[in-house]
């Protein structure tokens, strides 16, 4: 159960073990719709997965301490790395860099999995915003997957949108459970697999029509909540003095909160915002990844001056009232 809290907006204790039920009806229907004639490297997802889902599952019952729960998502990354090699083998261009040496590669690749497993993890801190989040980055990479006839990859993409959708069902507020990290880090993950695949399909891909000229640039762009967020606190975090896992109020989805919008209203704003970011990118792809990747900077530097602006505002304003 989540206990009411400081840091927590409800006030009646909810269950957080909804992962569960996202985690059944996403393998359920891999296993159900995966033609095993194109199964391929299938096992070694399902491996992850599962991995993942124990960690989540135990620290949701019973916290662990953060290097356990890194350790278990480097060993869940290494398994697709090693095994699926699912890797990013490529810069594309950026800074002159075009085919990676396997060891960069490797590290580069668990890397960019981890990162996007906990900015999944970090966001989920509003009713509806982590699944929300999750089925916008599974839509947009799923029917690219489909439209390239990557049946394997649709079919994940679209078992998670379909399990999300009914968790949403008990998730909008008034929230009747959470996913907890059982279901916040197999989000993560699915999201990581399916990006890095996105990137890496576009080496051998025939179909030029359906080509992305800045792929790396794209996928940093249908990832531009999580990535920002996560990004955004650690650094504020740093700067000062603290660890950068320090729970705190400064995600993007806390300050529009205390700004006095719903859960609701807090992530359809971030999802409209997110949206807005893949039409931009999509649009201008054809700029090239480094200028695409500015063009991302300085939306993150904009939106990141907007919050800070409205940061000051709440504190005044608690301020003012506490007085």
């Amino acid at each position: 159960m989540d206990e009411p809290g400081e840091r927590r907006s409800h006030k009646v204790s909810i269950p957080t073990l909804g992962g569960i039920a996202i985690f059944a009806g996403v393998v359920f229907s891999i296993v159900m719709w995966t033609p095993f004639q194109v199964f391929g490297n299938m096992q070694y997802i399902l491996c992850a997965f599962i991995i993942i889902f124990l960690i989540g599952a135990k620290d949701d019952i019973v916290p662990m301490p953060p290097f356990k729960k890194m350790a278990g998502q480097l060993f869940a990354c290494a398994i697709l790395v090693f095994q699926a090699n699912i890797r990013i083998t490529s810069f594309y261009g950026i800074f002159d860099i075009q085919t990676l040496p396997y060891w960069v590669s490797v590290l580069l690749s668990i890397f960019t999995l981890i990162v996007i497993i906990n900015s999944i993890n970090l966001i989920d801190g509003i009713n509806g915003l982590s699944a929300s989040v999750g089925i916008l980055i599974s839509f947009t990479f799923g029917m690219w997957f489909l439209v390239t006839e990557q049946i394997v990859l649709a079919i994940i993409a679209f078992a998670l949108i379909g399990a999300l959708v009914a968790f949403l069902k008990y998730n909008v507020t008034p929230a009747k459970i959470f996913m907890g990290d059982t279901g916040s880090l197999l989000v993560g993950i699915t999201c990581a697999i399916l990006t890095i695949q996105f990137i890496e399909l576009h080496r051998s891909l025939s179909m030029e029509d359906y080509k992305v000229t800045a792929a790396p640039a794209v996928a940093i762009g249908v990832l531009f909540i999580p990535l920002f967020d996560t990004l955004r606190v650690f650094i504020l975090r740093i700067l000062k003095g603290r660890s950068p896992m320090s729970p705190d109020r400064l995600h993007v989805h806390h300050i529009i909160v205390d700004s006095g919008f719903s859960h609701l209203q807090t992530t359809f704003i971030l999802i409209t915002i997110n949206l807005f970011v893949i039409l931009i990118t999509v649009k201008f792809q054809s700029t090239g990844n480094l200028f695409l990747l500015m063009i991302l900077l300085l939306i993150g530097l904009v939106f990141n001056g907007i919050l800070y602006l409205q940061n000051q505002r709440n504190t005044s304003r608690l301020h003012t009232i506490s007085q």
